[in-house]
């Protein structure tokens, strides 16, 4: 900074205050501050100015992983919006839904520069855990169940599975199964409560419920018992992935689909069209979740004071693997 204000001719002073933005300074002077600084190779030294200010202009993810498509999907939303407003951001994956593991997760947070903390993973684990966390970090949540200690922003999973399973009744189809997530999931136990609950208001009855891990190889075990299942005509899978296993099940064993049974997923991931057939899912909007989740961040960072709930709604989206009832559904 000596050798960058010597150039110019200037204080130190100055060339810290055009270092740091301010508006005050001179454009002429700013400018032979800032040609110095190119000649000289200067680059402020960005951690001594976060000390000064108090901020660090970057937000830390503690998340449960990236083997889940919603864990990465809204990452890259949270990460693309945090640029977009100027800010890094800081990754912590969490290896396993342990109290140690969550423990060690905040204690690294601690160690890290960041101003706020986006927690996409179940909250009660931070209960478990008996963290307090540092005053100073602003946080929000990916997780509804949150909705009185932290400002909270996720997809409505409820109104995402009542869509699905009414879909399927509404095509004719007496119930419909369901091949749920893993039974720790907040979002696998929240489309399973919205799946058992619209066929017990419509007096359907409710089939066993099967259970996968959310990977396409839980899926195909899955559908194998269901292609055994010769009541099943429809079949609502907790995710896309366990969807396409499913589908193998069905295919390996001549279940067609949608002719014998229809079959319904959730996610539409980006591969979900491709599906043979294409499939039926519910869309999640993990760009918007992503953006909701830095914009609360932002306003908490400025002073303001966020609560409630954001839910970002899910959309339907019909393709070739559902239809009416087909010959099983004539057999009964």
């Amino acid at each position: 900074m000596a050798d960058v204000a010597q150039r110019a001719g200037v204080s130190s002073q100055t060339v810290s205050r055009v270092s740091n933005g301010d508006t005050a300074v001179v454009e002429a002077t700013r400018k032979k501050v800032l040609d110095a600084m190119k000649e000289l190779g200067y680059r402020p030294n960005s951690a001594a100015r976060a000390l000064k200010r108090g901020e660090f202009r970057a937000i830390g993810v503690i998340t449960m992983g990236l083997a889940s498509t919603g864990n990465v999907r809204t990452l890259d939303a949270i990460v693309r919006s945090a640029a977009g407003a100027g800010y890094a951001v800081t990754l912590i994956p969490l290896d396993a839904p342990t109290r140690d593991h969550v423990k060690g997760a905040f204690s690294r947070l601690d160690e890290l520069a960041v101003d706020a903390v986006v927690l996409i993973m179940e909250v009660h684990l931070l209960d478990a855990a008996a963290l307090t966390l540092p005053p100073h970090v602003k946080v929000v949540v990916v997780d509804s169940d949150a909705t009185e200690r932290f400002p909270v922003v996720d997809t409505d999973q409820r109104q995402g599975a009542r869509a699905a399973v009414r879909h399927l009744l509404d095509l004719g189809h007496g119930t419909v199964w369901h091949v749920a997530g893993p039974e720790e999931s907040f979002a696998s136990g929240r489309r399973a409560e919205a799946w058992e609950a619209v066929l017990r208001e419509e007096g359907r009855a409710v089939p066993p419920l099967l259970r996968g891990d959310w990977t396409p190889e839980s899926g195909y075990e899955a559908g194998l018992r269901l292609a055994d299942e010769t009541s099943c005509t429809a079949v609502f899978v907790a995710n896309d992935q366990m969807a396409l296993g499913v589908l193998r099940a069905f295919h390996e064993r001549g279940v067609r689909v949608p002719g014998d049974v229809s079959v319904v997923g959730f996610d539409d991931i980006s591969e979900a069209a491709s599906f043979i057939p294409p499939l039926t899912t519910v869309r999640q909007d993990f760009a918007q979740v992503g953006a909701l989740c830095v914009e609360a961040v932002l306003r908490e960072l400025a002073g303001e004071t966020v609560t409630g709930v954001r839910l970002v709604p899910t959309t339907l989206v019909e393709r070739s693997s559902t239809a009416g009832p087909g010959a099983r559904g004539r057999e009964r």
